[in-house]
């Protein structure tokens, strides 16, 4: 029969299960399929550690509220200065400027606030610094004329005769200005920037010098 001749004639019988592959082929293609599962799979981490590396950075810079700074600035001049060691005494006209940085991703906003002047202790002039905003990551500068203005109250005050006799006037500056930060429209805070310089004036020079603040 033609069967049989087919068969000792060396020709392969078809075979019985239908697909036309062998166990081995089976067993790659399973193995195929694994690699690829595990490839998806480290992509998926992959991608979800970076996600949440870039929300943590997010988190601490953007999104992170900081604190303005207030500082009174040297570059200060004045329109009138009287200063009399015989008797002493003193009467200046300071134009005064101030700069607010603000650091954070977003504007802050304040209100108007009251600097104070101080001799040792004694207040000898004030200035107010208008409501306002410092621009994300900006100074606003802010130029205030002051009047600083011996009170009767030192007319007898040995210190301060001393200290025009030698041409220094120390002097010290106070304030607080309160306001919020937004960032993204969205987000606000509370935040409060602290004023506290220390300055001399050169009666001699009739120059600002030595302006520190904390």
């Amino acid at each position: 029969m033609m069967p049989e001749r087919e068969q000792k004639a060396g020709y392969p019988l078809a075979p019985t299960n239908g697909y036309g592959r062998s166990d081995e082929e089976a067993m790659n293609s399973d193995e195929i399929r694994r690699q690829k599962r595990k490839k998806w799979a480290l992509y998926i981490i992959a991608f979800v550690i970076f996600q949440t590396g870039i929300i943590v950075l997010f988190t601490f810079t953007v999104m992170k509220f900081r604190t303005p700074k207030f500082r009174m600035r040297p570059v200060s001049s004045f329109d009138a200065f009287d200063v009399q060691t015989t008797t002493p005494s003193f009467n200046l006209r300071m134009n005064a400027q101030f700069g607010i940085k603000n650091t954070n991703f977003g504007p802050f906003k304040y209100g108007n606030t009251s600097v104070h002047f101080y001799y040792k202790g004694t207040e000898v002039g004030s200035a107010t610094v208008r409501k306002s905003k410092a621009n994300f990551r900006s100074t606003k500068k802010v130029n205030i004329p002051v009047n600083l203005v011996m009170p009767s109250s030192l007319a007898t005050n040995s210190e301060l005769a001393n200290d025009l006799n030698a041409g220094i006037l120390p002097l010290t500056c106070q304030s607080k200005v309160n306001g919020k930060v937004e960032i993204m429209f969205i987000f606000k805070k509370k935040k409060s920037a602290n004023l506290n310089c220390t300055l001399e004036v050169n009666t001699s020079t009739k120059v600002l010098q030595n302006v520190k603040c904390k």
